[in-house]
Formats: C-alpha cells, sequence, structure tokens
C-alpha cells in the first residue's frame, strides 16, 4: 500500500535543525528550511509541518558507524519525543542516519560550495538525504520507515 500526503524530515544539530519536505506522491524529498536551536524551535517546525499537511515527520538518529547510540543520538530521541507531543496526532518516525551529513558535505563541496556558504545549506542538504532514503526504503518495502516515536505519557 502506498501512502500519499507531504513527509517532513528533519536533521537536528546541536545548532540548526535542517528540514526538507517531499511531494505529495512521497516519491521525492527537497530542501525546505533550517531552523535556528533554541527558544521557537518546536513552535517553528509544528508549524512547517501545519502548513504542509505533511502526513509524518522523519528525523534522522544519529548512530556510529557500527550501530551504537551515543549523546548525539539520546538528544535526538528527546528532541522527537518533545516534537511528537507538539505535532500529535501526525506520527514521528526515527531513521538511521549514518553518514548522511558526510554525504551532503561531499556532494555541496563537489558542487563548489565552500566555507559558510557550504555550511548554511549542510543540514538541509542532510535532511533530503534523510527523508529521501526514508521514501526510497517505503517504496521498495511498502512499510513505514523507521521507527515509531511513542509520546510518552505526562
Amino acid at each position: 500500500m502506498t501512502r500519499t500526503g507531504v513527509r517532513i524530515g528533519l536533521d537536528p544539530g546541536d545548532a540548526r535543525i535542517g528540514v526538507a519536505s517531499s511531494d505529495p506522491s512521497g516519491f521525492l524529498a527537497t530542501p525546505l528550511e533550517t531552523v535556528r536551536r533554541g527558544g521557537g524551535d518546536l513552535r517553528r517546525l509544528r508549524q512547517i509541518v501545519e502548513e504542509t499537511e505533511a502526513i509524518e515527520v522523519v528525523v534522522g538518529l544519529p548512530r556510529s558507524l557500527s550501530g551504537t547510540e551515543g549523546p548525539a543520538a539520546t538528544k535526538t530521541r528527546r528532541l522527537a519525543r518533545r516534537l511528537a507531543r507538539q505535532v500529535a496526532p501526525v506520527p514521528v518516525r526515527l531513521v538511521d542516519e549514518r553518514l548522511t551529513t558526510v554525504s551532503a558535505e561531499a556532494m555541496l563541496r563537489d558542487r563548489g560550495r565552500h566555507g559558510q556558504d557550504r555550511r548554511s545549506v549542510v543540514d538541509m542538504a542532510a535532511a533530503v538525504l534523510i527523508l529521501q532514503h526514508a521514501l526510497d526504503s517505503e517504496r521498495a518495502t511498502g512499510d513505514a520507515p523507521g521507527e515509531l516515536v511513542e509520546e510518552p505519557d505526562e
């Protein structure tokens, strides 16, 4: 079964959150914006979900090459739970994002982007890679990607 509707992809970092969106058919991911971390970041992400009428949010979960989770993954899981409360009933899913930032930086470097110019878009580019991988995975398997974030009971 193929689901239709816009998906939002996020690449959360300590300073910024890269945001990408898919087309309504769920075929292609494109860069949307970069949200500064700090006060109002979850509010802005909720606005994006509402404005795009997204059916799902996909958050990149940083794991080591061996697949273990460290402090960055713990922070991402915390953000994803907080976001899930903000955007409910829209589901939030965590997907493995190993090497996406490295891949995004290499791609931008290959295209002639350097220094601050590259850093300003690398988070969005990584979000595109995360979301595109999730879309491709769903199309190949027929299953929603990654791990569903459960809202903790308040």
